[in-house]
This record gives structure tokens, sequence and C-alpha cells, in this order.
């Protein structure tokens, strides 16, 4: 924990797709974020080859499947969070292990800038003061 630093918070940014397979793709996931699937097995389910979506990806997106799952995922956190979840409940909801909360931690402060309990409290109070 003595690793992650803080930086100024940020709002999160999920990029759209705008080619049809990667949409049908981002629906599936958005659907299921705990989703594992490959973006392989991922790409033959929406009509693409193995190499399609990782390359639309990064050039729609300017971003690898695994960044973009991860940011994806992140932005899942938002939904459950505010219903009173704690980290690792959000977590899991939304595809990591327990095993891997500390990756979550980190994913979520890296991408947010705050860590996810920190930023629940926060909204917590400014939702008191609105």
């Amino acid at each position: 924990m003595d690793e992650l630093r803080e930086k100024p918070e940020q709002p999160l940014h999920l990029p759209a797709p705008q080619d049809d397979r990667l949409q049908s793709l981002a629906r599936t996931l958005a659907e299921n974020p705990a989703d594992n699937t490959s973006l392989t097995e991922l790409g033959k389910a929406v009509g693409a080859g193995s190499r399609t979506p990782s390359r639309l990806l990064r050039n729609e997106l300017g971003m690898t499947f695994s960044e973009w799952r991860t940011r994806l995922r992140i932005f899942h956190t938002f939904a459950p969070s505010p219903a009173g979840y704690d980290t690792t409940r959000t977590a899991y909801a939304c595809g990591w292990s327990n095993s891997s909360l500390f990756i979550f931690i980190a994913a979520f402060t890296d991408i947010i800038g705050t860590t996810p309990g920190r930023y629940r409290a926060g909204r917590r109070g400014a939702e008191r003061g609105s």
C-alpha cells in the first residue's frame, strides 16, 4: 500500500468504440464486467478474426484490450459502490478475485487518482453536503 501514490483525482473516461464488432464486444463485457473470456474468443463471438479486435482497439481507442477492459471494470465499480458495497465485494463483482484485490486497488488508484475507499468517502461527503 505504501507504493500507491496519491495524484489529483481524475474523471474516468471510458472511450466508446465505433466499429460494430467492438460495440458488440463492449456490450457483452458491460453486461458482465467480471467475464474473463479472452479477446480471441470475444472476437470470434462478434465475427472478427483473432487479430482484428486488438488492432481495432489500438487504432480506435489508443489502448490495448487489457487496458480497455481494466478501464471498463473500474468504470463499473462506480455503479455498486454508492450502494454501500465494500472494496472487496465491488472488486469481485467487476472481475477481480480476492487474491487480486491489491491489483484492483492499484488500477483504480492509477486511473482515478485515489483509492476506492477514499473515493467512496469523498462521494459520501459530497452527497451529505448537497
